[in-house]
């Protein structure tokens, strides 16, 4: 069956439905599609696809303005909605996970506390956790799990996700682009500034648009489901996207493109007092994944466990001026398979601050699964060819430390503001709540990923309070980078002889950001790069030394790599060797020999094999 075919076949399909009686207490439905961020919607924005099931669902419901993923990924995304906790709080910040964290002392999963309660609980697929699931959590969670096995009058919290939307859907061949045609004409496609104008990006786009109504279209029959078997007045629905997408610098990335979703909750007039503005309104109010647990709980009657992070949005307790409150989100990107960043954000009203903490790492540092998509590779084609602008070459550039957007004239983020004289107390601002976030939490994600593994699983959170001085001071050190470097140079000078090996290793790191500005410090690296007792802290400083064209800096490199103790460490290092090739650093010979074979061969690729054949070809 062609592609045209089958958009249209999903269009027109009816599902089969049968009836079950109503409850006193509200079901609670989740609708989830995958990748996909709010700018893709006719409910958010003209040029997007017509919704016609969830716009009707917005008549009869609220239409969230200011929805966000905490992170721009699945299973960190999915990780802070089943734990309603920040990611880097409680270890489960990394994606692909190597191993899975606890949770918090006294925390479960929040179906958990639904089922409890009386709920049957059902999810219909996905779960993709970072965090070990009891098995107390849903009553079924597969591909046929159905709220209908439930007993007679038992309130039911169920999640329905579609995956058409996913990323992987876009990975089509050029013969394919050539040939299936798509409903949404690529001829009226206008991307984003940011995207090359193309005739790939423009049938990337109508075949996303595409996917949105098949979507659409499954929910809707969904929905007639619920109707049709007595459930829909007793049942409120949540409609959401798991994070942004998921074209490229969307998914992956803490831009609004990977964070801003769409959310609608249908309320019935039944249950029309969990809110606080009439149905059928839009809201400003700002509400992130970290809530949607607390608010679940919270409609259903259930007190919110004290060790969530997230606030109920809907539900007894919350009024107007508690939504016109809400004003702040907080968001985090680490590992994404095999490409390594650490990256945090703060939007407070139409203001985005952004801190980069290895701002050298440009975002477009190759990605095996990114870079599947034929749009993403034609994009580095292009800007390897000099056919970019201004907006368009900044994907492939190094970052600043910090960014600051104005989102209400800048929505596409291209337009860094941190140098803004008439916006230096914005900038200040929302730099002084990031740290006052990264601090409090504390922020696990200041270790890097190996250590972590050893030290802190799998009770990650409980390390996390009995280290917190030790971050906070791991957060000043990697702040020089926001100082100039004549004012932050005596301080670096004495965090790269400390005692600790972590503000080291912070000091290279800031050290790498500075580069030629920091030569001075080149005696410092070397020899920390030949007899640090810390490995990783020997690597970053190879890695400064490197990157400032230093003789010795790749040969240290190497040597690292060659004693790695860990495929994750090994990995961590040769994103920085990936990162050498981008600015045209000649790599060695045999780097892959470097490499432990029994790290390799297995039945899916690893993320060391991932990064060396990128590596190693031409």
């Amino acid at each position: 069956m062609n592609y045209f075919k089958l958009v249209l076949f999903a269009l027109i399909g009816i599902a089969p439905v049968h009836a079950f009686g109503q409850n006193e207490r509200p079901n609670i439905v989740w609708l989830v599609t995958e990748d996909n961020s709010k700018h893709f919607l006719r409910l958010y924005d003209s040029s997007g696809v017509a919704m016609p099931n969830i716009e009707a669902l917005a008549q009869h419901g609220i239409v969230f303005n200011h929805a966000f993923s905490n992170a721009p990924v699945c299973s960190v995304a999915r990780s802070t909605i089943i734990s309603g906790c920040y990611a880097p709080r409680i270890g489960a910040q990394y994606h692909r996970r190597v191993q899975k964290v606890e949770l918090p002392e006294g925390l479960r999963m929040f179906p958990s506390y639904l089922r409890e309660a009386g709920y049957y609980t059902t999810n219909n697929s996905k779960e993709d956790y970072n965090i070990i699931k009891d098995d107390d959590v849903w009553h079924e969670s597969s591909n046929k799990a159905s709220y209908k096995n439930r007993k007679e009058n038992q309130p039911f919290f169920h999640v329905q996700n579609y995956g058409i939307t996913h990323e992987g859907q876009l990975h089509f061949r050029q013969e394919q682009m050539e040939n299936q045609r798509t409903i949404h004409d690529p001829a009226d496609i206008v991307p984003f500034p940011y995207h090359p104008n193309t005739p790939t990006f423009r049938y990337t786009y109508a075949r996303l648009l595409d996917h949105h109504r098949i979507a659409d279209s499954l929910m809707g029959e969904f929905i007639k489901g619920l109707k049709s078997e007595g459930l829909l007045e007793n049942t409120i629905i949540f409609y959401y996207g798991d994070h942004g997408g998921v074209l490229p610098r969307s998914k992956g990335y803490l831009y609004e493109s990977g964070l801003h979703v769409p959310m609608v909750v249908y309320v019935p007039d039944k249950w029309k007092h969990v809110a606080p503005v009439p149905i059928g309104s839009r809201s400003n109010a700002f509400v992130s994944f970290v809530d949607l647990a607390p608010t679940v709980l919270n409609i259903a009657g259930i007190s919110v466990p004290e060790q969530m992070d997230g606030t109920p949005f809907l539900g007894k307790g919350v009024n107007r001026s508690a939504w016109e409150a809400r004003n702040t989100t907080f968001s985090y990107a680490d590992r994404f398979d095999e490409k390594y960043e650490k990256v945090r954000a703060i939007r407070k009203g139409n203001y985005k601050y952004i801190r980069n903490y290895q701002p050298f790492y440009p975002d477009a540092l190759y990605n095996f699964y990114r870079y599947r998509m034929l749009a993403f590779s034609e994009w580095k084609t292009l800007y390897l060819g000099d056919e970019l602008n201004e907006d368009q070459i900044q994907f492939f550039q190094p970052k600043t430390a910090e960014s600051l957007y104005d989102l209400s004239n800048d929505p596409h983020e291209t337009k860094n503001l941190a140098q803004d004289a008439s916006l230096k107390a914005v900038l200040l601002e929302l730099r002084s709540l990031l740290q006052t976030r990264v601090k409090s939490l504390p922020d696990l994600s200041f270790y890097p990923e190996p250590y972590f593994l050893n030290a802190a699983l799998p009770a990650a959170t409980n390390y996390g309070k009995s280290h917190q001085r030790q971050i906070e001071q791991l957060v000043a050190v990697a702040d020089l980078a926001l100082l100039p470097y004549s004012a932050a140079k005596e301080k670096l000078k004495e965090a790269v002889e400390a005692s600790d090996p972590w503000e080291r290793y912070w000091a290279f790191t800031v050290c790498s950001y500075f580069g030629e500005e920091a030569t001075s410090l080149h005696k410092s690296a070397l020899l920390a790069s030949q007899v640090d007792a810390e490995i990783l802290v020997r690597f970053r400083a190879a890695e400064f030394l490197a990157l400032t064209d230093h003789a010795e800096g790749m040969n240290q490199m190497q040597q690292c790599l060659a004693q790695a103790r860990s495929m994750i460490e090994a990995n961590l290092m040769l994103n920085a060797f990936a990162n050498l090739k981008e600015l045209g650093h000649s790599l060695p010979e045999g780097l892959g020999d470097q490499v432990k074979e029994s790290w390799r061969g297995g039945k899916s690729k690893s993320l060391v094999e991932h990064r060396l054949e990128y590596l190693i070809q031409q």
